[in-house]
């Protein structure tokens, strides 16, 4: 089949959920959510319109770029200079409290609910669904009716959670591929992820800060136009994401701490840059949903049962919104604040990505229960985390008063 069907299908999709974007801020109803749901429709499971021939390791490309994008725009819209203040407080107990005890949590659950599974594919499950996603919030994120705090708390966990469960989903990986006897007591595991963690924020922060400034000087001259202005996201990003990678850093740390340490002044470069960016990461956000649904959906769908639906409702429950009252213990939240933070740990891209990872790697035949498992999860994320986005914002507000 020639791959113009499927442009023109999704270029339509996109030009006629443009036309009706604003409209759509003000409803339980959002991008991700169309796109998967047109991805059913016109699906194999659907009218079966589309057989899409899109290998694992393409769909693993573009879900990278669309995850480095990503993060980038969402930390560079958080100021360096508050940097301690911001990372402080509710982001510090969600990464380091919260994502712990739900990464255990998920395992222990896995573990009871799936006795025939293999001990380091439970593993797997468990930190693949241990990541956040903002993108599926995003009338969350940009809300002026949710608290500024609580807002920048959501959007800083899901930008440094990411990088922080690959490390030991690799190591569970190497282990399933290769046997237990990959794990030495040289130390060499808890060297690789001390490097992912140190290295990548490094050397995301330099590039973010060498980068921001050439840009600012460069503009304050008038060397550069407005047009390279706003193109200059996705090198930046993707330059922090591959250095750090070079080097055995985490890329999706860098992509965060380069946005982050982004420094540049004038609000004009930045509001460009912001737009753009954002413009692009919304557009690979939706192609990434819409081959969700195309394509992984329908491989999932015969392998779905009771437990793993259970399982798969658990997960945006008890096992994230557990840890997550655990870690707010004595932060002074009240508890719709804390209920509405847990809520919101919406599974997206990162989630996706990391799925892609482990398959490219070890196929699907044979894993089918974790892995369907892993894109029901996301599915139901989908929907009931974008149904519920506006309404609950609009609480938040209230319940603040």
């Amino acid at each position: 089949m020639h791959d113009h069907p499927a442009i023109i299908f999704t270029a339509l999709l996109l030009f006629i959920f443009g036309l009706f974007s604003h409209l759509t801020d003000r409803t339980p109803f959002t991008g991700p959510m169309f796109f998967v749901a047109m991805g059913l429709l016109f699906g194999p499971i659907g009218l079966n319109t589309f057989e899409l021939d899109i290998t694992g390791e393409m769909l693993k490309l573009v879900a990278e770029i669309t995850l480095i994008v990503v993060l980038f725009i969402d930390s560079s819209m958080i100021r360096y200079t508050r940097l301690i203040d911001t990372l402080s407080g509710i982001p510090t107990r969600l990464l380091l409290i919260g994502l712990p005890i739900s990464m255990l949590l998920g395992f222990t659950i896995a573990w009871i609910m799936f006795p025939g599974i293999n001990i380091w594919l439970i593993a797997i499950m468990a930190l693949i669904l241990s990541p956040t996603d903002a993108a599926l919030g995003q009338a969350v994120i940009k809300s002026a009716k949710v608290p500024e705090r609580i807002r920048q708390s959501i959007s800083i966990e899901s930008g440094l959670n990411d990088g922080i469960a690959l490390p030991p989903i690799l190591v569970c990986l190497a282990v399933l591929v290769e046997g237990s006897q990959v794990i030495d007591f040289s130390g060499r595991w808890v060297f690789f992820m001390a490097k992912q963690l140190t290295i990548g924020p490094v050397i995301g922060a330099l590039v973010g800060l060498v980068a921001g400034t050439l840009i600012e000087k460069a503009s304050q001259k008038n060397w550069i136009e407005p047009t390279f202005q706003q193109l200059s996201a996705l090198p930046i990003a993707l330059l922090s994401y591959a250095c750090a990678e070079y080097f055995l850093g985490n890329g999706f740390i860098a992509a965060f701490f380069c946005g982050l340490f982004f420094n540049v002044k004038s609000e004009i470069v930045r509001h460009r840059i912001h737009e753009f960016g954002e413009a692009q990461g919304q557009m690979l956000i939706l192609c990434i949903f819409l081959i969700f649904g195309l394509v992984m959906v329908p491989i999932a769908m015969p392998f779905w049962d009771f437990k793993v639906l259970i399982y798969a409702i658990l997960s945006l429950t008890v096992i994230r919104m557990v840890p997550v009252a655990i870690s707010m213990i004595g932060s002074g939240l009240d508890r719709f604040t804390i209920g509405f933070i847990g809520w919101f740990g919406p599974r997206g891209i990162a989630s996706i990505l990391y799925l892609l990872i482990v398959t490219t790697e070890i196929g699907f035949v044979g894993y089918e229960t974790a892995l369907s498992t892993i894109v029901l999860t996301i599915l139901l994320s989908t929907f009931l985390h974008g149904v519920s986005a506006v309404p609950l914002s609009n609480a938040i507000k209230a319940a603040q008063k």
